[in-house]
This record gives C-alpha cells, sequence and structure tokens, in this order.
C-alpha cells in the first residue's frame, strides 16, 4: 500500500486534486468530509462539541451550526483548540478504518487539510501539497464561502503559512491556472512519480 497525504491551504483546490485522484484509481480519504461525519446528529462527537460550546452552535433540527461555530472558533484559538481535541481524534480513527477497508495494493490518499499544523506529515509515503498565490487564495475564499475579506484572512491566518506547508511538500501541485492545467499535473504525477514510487516499494 503506498500511503499519501493531500493538503493545501483553505481554497486551493484540494477537493479538484482530490477528485482526480480517485478518476485514476487512488482510495480518496477525506479528513473534512469524516469530520461532518462525526458531528452529525445523534453522535458522541456532536454531543461533546454541544458540551463544549453550548446549544447555540446548533440549528433548529439539532444539526450542527457550522456558521455559528466558525464565528467562534476563527475568532478564539483557545476554541478551535477545544473542537480539534473533540474532531481530531474521531476523525483519524475513521480514516484508519478506512485505510484498513483497501486493498493491500492500494494507492491510498489521505486528504488532510491541517497536516503541517498537525505533525502529521513525516506519517506517509509522500506529501502532495496543493499551492496557489496567498492573493488569488484570498479572492477564492471569499467568492466561493461569500466571506468578508477580513473573515477570510482570518481563516488563512489560523493555518500555517504558506511556506512552511511548502517545505513539507514531496510533491507540489500548482492550481493557480486553469482547472485542465491543475488536473494535467495530476495526471502527470500519477503516472510517473507516483508509479515509479509504486514501483520502489515492491521491489
Amino acid at each position: 500500500m503506498l500511503r499519501l497525504a493531500l493538503t493545501g491551504g483553505i481554497a486551493c483546490g484540494k477537493t479538484l486534486v482530490s477528485c482526480e485522484l480517485a478518476a485514476l484509481g487512488a482510495v480518496v480519504i477525506d479528513a473534512d468530509l469524516l469530520a461532518r461525519q462525526v458531528v452529525q446528529p445523534g453522535s458522541v462527537g456532536l454531543a461533546e462539541v454541544v458540551h463544549c460550546f453550548g446549544s447555540s452552535v446548533l440549528m433548529a433540527d439539532g444539526s450542527l451550526d457550522r456558521a455559528a461555530l466558525g464565528e467562534l472558533i476563527f475568532a478564539d484559538a483557545g476554541a478551535r483548540a477545544d473542537l480539534n481535541a473533540i474532531v481530531h481524534p474521531l476523525v483519524r480513527a475513521k480514516a484508519q478504518r478506512l485505510e484498513q477497508a483497501a486493498l493491500p495494493d492500494s494507492v491510498v490518499v489521505h486528504v488532510i487539510p491541517l497536516l503541517v499544523e498537525t505533525g502529521q506529515q513525516g506519517n506517509f509515503d509522500a506529501v502532495l501539497v496543493v499551492d496557489i498565490r496567498e492573493d488569488e487564495q484570498l479572492r477564492r475564499l471569499v467568492q466561493r464561502n461569500g466571506l468578508t475579506s477580513d473573515e477570510a484572512r482570518a481563516r488563512l491566518a489560523a493555518q500555517v503559512s504558506r511556506a512552511e506547508r511548502l517545505c513539507a511538500a514531496t510533491y507540489l501541485i500548482d492550481n493557480s491556472g486553469a482547472a485542465e492545467e491543475t488536473l494535467k499535473s495530476v495526471r502527470d504525477l500519477w503516472h510517473g512519480p507516483l508509479t515509479r514510487l509504486r514501483q520502489d516499494r515492491r521491489n
């Protein structure tokens, strides 16, 4: 099994890249998706979040109000750490179960936005970093999430710097151009360096 980590700053294009890797045959395990699953209504995770932050983070139907929670955690590093302490262990446990269910010769890609922040980059055979310029990242984040410029900057500030993330990269995927250019880079990576890496591991 080849274990890869895929990371990148918010709004850098991790989903675009991970979907193409899945189409090429990778088993993709997305930490963001799992983070949503572990706080679904009725879950232990949601109960712990409510215990920590109060019922103000719930919608009328009992589901998690992500916007309200986001306002709390991006304005308070301590609150963000409290949330991570609840969610991260649940996500990692679920990711481990999914990986164990994959075939032994699979290429397993763990999409982990906070890979560097949580010090996990050394746990994988290679790290793929999706990268764009910070000004373009801000523009895309404001457009995608409907945030103000200050709100978008606060979300960027909650993550490690672009330079720190690039230092963790085994392979870099530039997503600053057209989507098709990015997809071609992913395919080139899959059929080139990643294929050679798999062959080296088999030998």
